[in-house]
């Protein structure tokens, strides 16, 4: 008998995602960005990009705690972590186009902001796993871990 999708288990393999090296990443940027728009006689635009950072790394951060939960269930759906993504993304949205609009043109910033940390996110991810898989001899390890990339979990 076959499983539906949506009752099927989840398993995710171990990525290189390292919240305090993305954290200094987005201090610099905002410390840029703030620079950048004082230059140009708009400062508050630059804090509300680092804003913007700050929530997307706040995402990416709950996005960890919740696969690290609910795979370490007896029995994890695809359907918790669709539910608890939904969620969490609609309260991020709701958040940053809610600054957005009460403090615009300004607020635009947030958005820039995340929109900017996705792809950081995918950047300061896929490349140390691109580079481990390149390497001759590199494998993928029983748990889904890179060997030899020094990817945690």
């Amino acid at each position: 008998m076959t499983t539906p999708a949506q009752d099927a288990p989840l398993v995710f393999p171990s990525v290189a995602f390292r919240p305090f090296r993305l954290l200094v990443i987005c201090l610099v940027l905002t410390a840029v960005a703030i620079g950048a728009a004082a230059a140009l006689g708009h400062v508050w635009f630059g804090g509300f990009f680092g804003i913007g950072l700050g929530l997307g790394l706040l995402n990416a951060v709950l996005v960890q705690r919740s696969v690290e939960s609910i795979t370490a269930e007896a029995h994890p759906l695809k359907r918790k972590m669709a539910l608890n993504s939904a969620t969490r993304l609609l309260v991020i949205t709701v958040i940053g186009l809610t600054i957005a609009f009460l403090f615009r043109p300004t607020g635009l910033g947030v958005v820039f902001g995340l929109a900017l940390f996705q792809v950081l996110l995918v950047l300061t991810t896929a490349l140390p796993v691109m580079k481990a898989l390149r390497k001759p001899g590199s494998v993928m390890g029983k748990r889904g871990e890179i060997e030899g990339s020094g990817a945690t979990s």
